[in-house]
């Protein structure tokens, strides 16, 4: 079933406002999780109050953010069913039990855990208090790891098999969903890079602290513990970042071109490290995509396939096709895609007459050209291309500040532990000005990997305007400014709390 354009587009916007602003809170409830363990660790290991303390004041704002955090990852999961329905009919088999699972299992051992560590102090033994608290931990990072399965899933489907009698995916294989390379890679790149957010957030705020004097032995500690725990994590984001992109590059080519705003393939791609792309620049045509640019020779080649001497495809060739590399162009693809669409109707419309032999016939047509079935409802080829200047800015944001932070986490950790950090106020304002930046990869990682996609919502099998639900696009029109004044509301609410939280303090608190 078509929809129009214009309900698309705004049941797009109303998802991607809930999935944003839901991204707000959860990277920090991640990393702060296990920040807080490792800090109540060492006041068990050492006795030392101090040390409790500071872990109450973090565990405190951990509480704020996660509470208000719940409220949009609920509306988030409803509007599957509600702006999304023809999506989870015919995905809902495989996408359904990750989701299933997160709910059943690590939800309810994340939020029966926090409440004992929460209200458990002095009313349960240290050990168990502790404990408590590293299942929150692990809780919270398990919640993740389903949901990002299933989005690993939308990103690269396996596991799966469609049934042209309910006209559903229907799951084969767990355990290939499980452990789908993709999934894995998203996984750990998502999650490290809440813990770079979360440790980010401590140093920023124990920033704040020194330099107005105050609770500097609560800060300086603070510091110690969250750039050592992000300088381990920021380089385990490299890694994981590399590995994402060479499932990109194996899966999503497309969306690996638009990173880099590279029209026309070639081998020994580079990478370009800064550049600011032409808005005049059209598919097909002969003018450089770039106004300035600087590029590291074969970094692209290598970050994709591993290899310096790889052909890269640029957006021309996945589009227009590339005999000699053996790309199959969108037009074929489409033709293919559209004689599986008509033997899939064909097929079911004999089965109904009771004309079993026809239907074996067009069943038969459909198998062969199923491969390509979601680019049968594409109406262009240059359909199949992404925002390329949005993915292009966003991946290289995110990719410049996670560098950033990397050095910040060695500069914070090295001058605090030659306790030499609260005479240098230069140091001190740049580590309280990188909490929005933070924030900011945070979005620009999930712009890259979300608009990098389209136009699909599973990967070449599912176009957006064939997932959305027949409603009427007035009411996804209200319930959007609904929403972005529920959600801004609550966004206000948690930063004035937070606010009030630091500034009473440690002691206080």
């Amino acid at each position: 079933m078509e929809h129009s354009d214009l309900l698309v587009d705004w049941s797009r916007a109303q998802f991607a406002l809930t999935a944003l602003y839901h991204w707000l809170f959860v990277p920090l409830t991640l990393g702060l999780t296990f920040i807080v363990a490792i800090m109540e660790t060492i006041y068990v290991k050492t006795g030392d109050e101090k040390w409790k303390t500071t872990t109450k004041y973090w565990m405190g704002l951990l509480a704020i953010n996660f509470a208000i955090g719940l409220a949009t990852g609920i509306i988030m999961e409803f509007e599957f069913g509600t702006n999304w329905s023809n999506y989870s009919w015919i995905v809902g088999d495989i996408f359904g039990a990750p989701l299933a699972i997160e709910g059943l299992m690590a939800f309810f051992m994340e939020s029966t855990f926090f409440a004992v560590m929460f209200f458990g102090w002095n009313k349960v033994s240290k050990k168990m208090h502790l404990t408590s608290t590293w299942l929150v931990a692990v809780g919270s990072n398990l919640s993740a790891l389903w949901i990002l399965i299933a989005n690993g899933w939308m990103q690269h489907p396996v596991g799966m098999h469609f049934n042209p009698d309910t006209a559903r995916n229907e799951m084969q294989n767990f355990w290939e969903l499980f452990l789908n390379p993709n999934a894995v890679s998203k996984f750990l790149h998502t999650v490290s890079s809440g813990y770079v957010l979360a440790s980010l957030f401590v140093v920023g705020i124990s920033a704040w602290y020194l330099l107005k004097k105050r609770d500097t032995q609560f800060a300086r500690r603070s510091i110690i513990v969250a750039s050592s725990f992000g300088l381990v994590t920021s380089l385990f984001l490299l890694t994981t970042g590399d590995e994402s992109a060479h499932q990109v590059a194996l899966n999503q080519p497309m969306k690996l071109a638009a990173m880099e705003g590279l029209y026309e393939g070639e081998k020994r791609a580079g990478i370009v490290a800064f550049g600011i792309l032409d808005e005049a620049k059209e598919i097909g045509d002969k003018i450089d995509p770039f106004i300035f640019s600087f590029e590291i020779p074969g970094a692209l080649s290598f970050l994709g396939y591993h290899d310096l001497n790889a052909f890269v495809p640029g957006i021309d060739d996945l589009v227009y096709g590339n005999e000699r590399h053996k790309l199959i162009s969108v037009s074929q693809k489409m033709k293919e895609g559209k004689k599986a669409v008509d033997a899939l109707r064909e097929y079911k419309d004999l089965k109904k007459i009771g004309d079993m032999q026809g239907a074996k016939e067009a069943l038969k047509i459909f198998e062969a050209n199923q491969k390509y079935m979601g680019y049968g409802y594409l109406k262009d080829p240059k359909d199949a291309v992404p925002n390329v200047s949005l993915s292009f800015y966003s991946f290289h944001t995110m990719v410049g500040l996670g560098s950033w932070f990397l050095v910040l986490f060695l500069m914070t950790l090295y001058y605090s532990m030659t306790n030499e950090m609260h005479n240098k106020k230069w140091l001190l304002y740049l580590s309280l000005l990188s909490i929005p930046l933070g924030y900011v990869a945070q979005e620009a990682g999930w712009i890259v990997a979300e608009v990098g996609r389209q136009p699909w919502a599973i990967q070449d099998l599912l176009p957006v305007g064939m997932a959305a639900s027949n409603v009427a696009s007035t009411s996804v029109m209200i319930t959007f400014w609904l929403f972005a004044v529920l959600f801004t509301g609550l966004l206000i609410a948690e930063v004035k709390i937070m606010l009030k939280q630091i500034k009473i303090g440690p002691e206080g608190h």
